[in-house]
């Protein structure tokens, strides 16, 4: 929930550096870099903060700060900062510091309660006080440095403040009259969300940051408390907004509000009553701008950016943004070079912050969903809800937690997660970690070679417990590209029983699959390295799709496939399905996304058809479904069979995730033994939100709401992502592509590094001398025994 240590040190350092430079130093009126005159809107943490900060930075500056409500009105209760976030105002300010130290309550539990039972997970390190306290401590550092506070006045027009002062910082919250005034320069995004909240307070100290689920008559509610001082605490009651219209809250003023939270929490409460500060139910809001400056006007705080509050307070990230702003302030030569440092050097910081706060929030956005893991497993899903927390990071925090968390889920003592195995149908895999399909357009007329072999058979040498083919296209003018294999004749089958023969003989206990797919309206392209999704130059090839769409404005446009032509590409899938399993494959997999032919019928934006084929999303899935009930007619009865796709298109129109959930219910009633969830790729249009493991949301939905095993693909890269996906109860197996492109054997790599050697990751014999990490500098050397200081020179 913070930034990178690296990124906050070099704050520290530079905001040190930048006080013993301009003390009792005023910078000219005539240096553009470094403002004289600072215009603050907002007297929040993060306006107050700045203010003081670029004071101190520079005594002889003018630093003005306006708070349209009085020095003590304040909302919500208690304040929680990470020691990160704590390390950056120790150095760049140790007065405040102290101050804020005096009050500070600590602590290290988390309690999770949920049907009665009590779990609780050690060591995550907390800090609190009560927001009253931090504005009084701000306040009078501000007074001290010489900033002058106007409080109970509202803020002079931005334009006018900004041609009267060189910097105008505006703090004015969520609801920035600042952002509004200029929303053409900001290009502001405002996302409201399901879940309605309401920040209270008790007069209590929590012993733990206390998470409590109520199952109630009218759904589900949850509250998040800590405590803020010794005799108090925050709590904020938080439910869906259909669960908070049907249990009468919209018709409650603020005195049946509190009174009705304190009796459904009533344990968690120890029956004490709740009292409120204004307290209003409200939901929250994401804001995101394009911009976070104009000219010599620049955003902080929540007026830039919002996070949810389940993984830290905006307070802490508007605090970290005044530590870069006046450190950018003080470094740059010109004001709009500090301001474009300072988006760029926040910019990152915070998106990522707003990843996780938003996984957090629709986890619990989402609560009802995992209602019924085990006990163990609910309380590390939520722990671990926003990816910030993982199960090696909590394994360091708390290993005995995590450990009972590992023995319910059922791995062996000494075995990770990744290590167990899983069953499908007739095969068992003794791992959970696939080598993604991977796309690598070496083939010569559809035929696999020695670079498939070698690709193949070194990742299947590498310990993945199924390692799956590249896109098998299923016929000549189904290929994506010229260099794409396929299955649609005698030749190529005994080219990949080459490969499988060599999988099955060399790595025993790792599983081979085949993936089968038509290209649909993607194909007839260059390889990916000449330019992906560009028309060959020559040489093209007609293309079918289920309605008559260009990819892109430069491809070829397919034809819409007839009924005859339907039937001819469902022969084609049985045909080469007959082929996969006489080649020897483990399982099969159905490519039904990223735009191919059957993913093309699938998804509104792809199929405008107007017969049986194409509308609503069950005549959209006919097609999909036909093929699958083919292949598996003429795949062995005891070898499983998947089915890849994109559970959304990322694009206004398309697929939605809850139509993914159903679409996964339709291949499982169908057969399907487990879904390959990933997204888009289906539109050219699509604006994707990429972040690490970013995908893998969808494949949870599905998981839970289908009720069938998924596997989970998309930005996966570390064997700790595996863990916790798999321990948290969020998918079975877990896809990865590029880490094995890295790295043939990952898997191998992540039992060492993990000190796992056991039956769910086998070291070939003549690898075996490799399972430990090659020493990599000397360690004999003598270890020294006294240190002899020079002797002092007087005179």
């Amino acid at each position: 929930m913070s930034p990178t240590p690296g990124a906050r040190g070099s704050v520290d350092r530079r905001l040190r550096r930048g006080a013993r430079a301009t003390t009792g130093n005023p910078r000219s009126r005539d240096d553009p870099g470094h403002p004289l005159r600072a215009a603050i809107i907002g007297g929040g943490p993060g306006g107050l903060y700045t203010a003081a900060l670029l004071k101190r930075l520079a005594p002889g500056r003018e630093v003005t700060v306006w708070e349209r409500n009085a020095p003590d009105d304040t909302f919500g209760f208690g304040v929680v900062l990470s020691d990160e976030t704590l390390g950056g105002i120790e150095h760049a300010d140790p007065v405040v510091y102290e101050a804020l130290k005096q009050d500070f309550v600590r602590w290290d539990d988390i309690h999770i309660v949920h049907r009665g039972i009590r779990h609780t997970s050690t060591g995550h390190r907390f800090a609190a006080l009560g927001r009253r306290r931090l504005l009084e401590i701000l306040h009078e550092r501000c007074r001290a440095l010489g900033v002058e506070l106007r409080p109970r006045t509202e803020a002079p027009d931005p334009a006018r403040l900004a041609e009267a002062y060189d910097l105008v910082v505006a703090a004015d919250g969520v609801h920035s009259a600042t952002r509004e005034t200029y929303r053409d320069v900001f290009r502001p995004r405002v996302t409201g969300h399901r879940c309605r909240y309401i920040w209270l307070a008790a007069d209590f100290a929590f012993d733990a940051f206390r998470f409590e689920i109520a199952e109630t008559g009218h759904g589900v509610m949850q509250l998040h408390g800590y405590p803020y001082a010794a005799d108090a605490s925050t709590v904020i009651v938080e439910m869906r907004e259909e669960v908070w219209r049907a249990a009468g809250f919209d018709a409650s003023d603020e005195r049946e509000s509190l009174e009705r939270c304190a009796e459904i929490f009533a344990d968690a409460l120890g029956g004490r009553p709740l009292k409120s500060n204004r307290s209003e139910w409200t939901t929250f809001r994401t804001v995101v701008n394009e911009r976070w400056s104009h000219g010599n006007l620049v955003l902080l705080g929540d007026a830039a950016h919002t996070a949810h509050f389940s993984i830290g307070s905006g307070t802490k990230l508007a605090v970290e943004d005044a530590l870069a702003l006046a450190a950018c302030l003080e470094e740059q030569p010109s004001l709009p070079q500090a301001l474009t440092a300072y988006e760029e050097e926040r910019r990152p910081v915070v998106a990522s912050t707003q990843r996780a706060a938003r996984a957090s929030l629709e986890w619990f956005e989402d609560l009802p969903r995992y209602l019924g893991q085990p006990p163990r497993q609910f309380a590390f899903n939520l722990l671990t809800r926003s990816r910030r927390v993982t199960h090696d990071n909590l394994r360091l925090r708390d290993a005995r937690f995590t450990e009972s968390v590992e023995r319910e889920f059922g791995c062996p003592p000494g075995t990770p997660p990744m290590f167990t195995p899983f069953r499908l149908r007739g095969l068992t895999l003794r791992n959970r970690v696939v080598v993604s399909p991977m796309d690598v357009y070496s083939a010569t007329d559809g035929l696999p070679g020695d670079f498939h072999l070698v690709h193949l058979g070194a990742r299947a040498l590498g310990g993945a417990g199924l390692v799956m083919t590249e896109m098998v296209c299923v016929s000549e003018e189904g290929r994506i590209t010229p260099g794409c294999t396929g299955l649609y004749t005698g030749r190529q089958a005994g080219a990949w029983k080459r490969v499988t023969d060599f999988v099955h003989a060399q790595a025993p206990g790792t599983a081979i699959g085949v993936q089968l797919g038509h290209s649909g309206r993607k194909g007839s392209t260059r390889l990916m390295w000449e330019g992906i999704d560009e028309p060959l130059p020559d040489g093209n090839w007609p293309l079918v799709a289920a309605s008559a769409l260009p990819y892109t404005p430069r491809s070829q446009t397919p034809r819409e496939l007839s009924r005859a032509q339907l039937t001819d590409v469902r022969e084609q899938f049985t045909s080469a399905a007959a082929r996969a399993a006489r080649a020897g494959f483990d399982l099969l997999e159905l490519h039904c996304a990223h735009g191919y032919l059957l993913s093309g019928f699938l998804s509104p934006l792809t199929n405008h058809r107007t017969d049986a084929y194409g509308g609503t999303l069950e005549k959209r899935l006919r097609f999909p479904l036909e093929v699958f009930d083919a292949v598996r007619g003429v795949w062995p009865a005891e070898r499983p069979m998947t089915v890849r796709i994109s559970a959304t298109d990322w694009a206004e129109g398309g697929t939605s995730a809850q139509e993914a959930v159903e679409i996964a219910r339709a291949f499982a009633a169908h057969g399907a033994d487990a879904i390959d969830v990933s997204t888009g790729q289906v539109v050219a249009g699509e604006r994707p939100e990429y972040g690490r493991s970013y995908q893998t949301p969808f494949a949870d939905r599905v998981r839970h709401e289908a009720g069938v095993p998924v596997i989970a693909v998309g930005a996966i890269s570390s064997w700790d992502d595996v863990n916790s996906l798999i321990l948290a109860g969020r998918t079975d197996l877990c896809a990865l592509a590029r880490p094995h492109l890295y790295d043939p054997h990952w898997t191998l790599h992540a039992a060492a590094e993990q000190g796992y050697d056991g039956p769910g990751a086998v070291w070939p014999a003549p690898y075996r001398a490799g399972s430990r990490r090659p020493v990599t500098g000397r360690t004999d050397a003598p270890r020294p025994r006294l240190t002899l200081h020079t002797p002092r020179q007087d005179g």
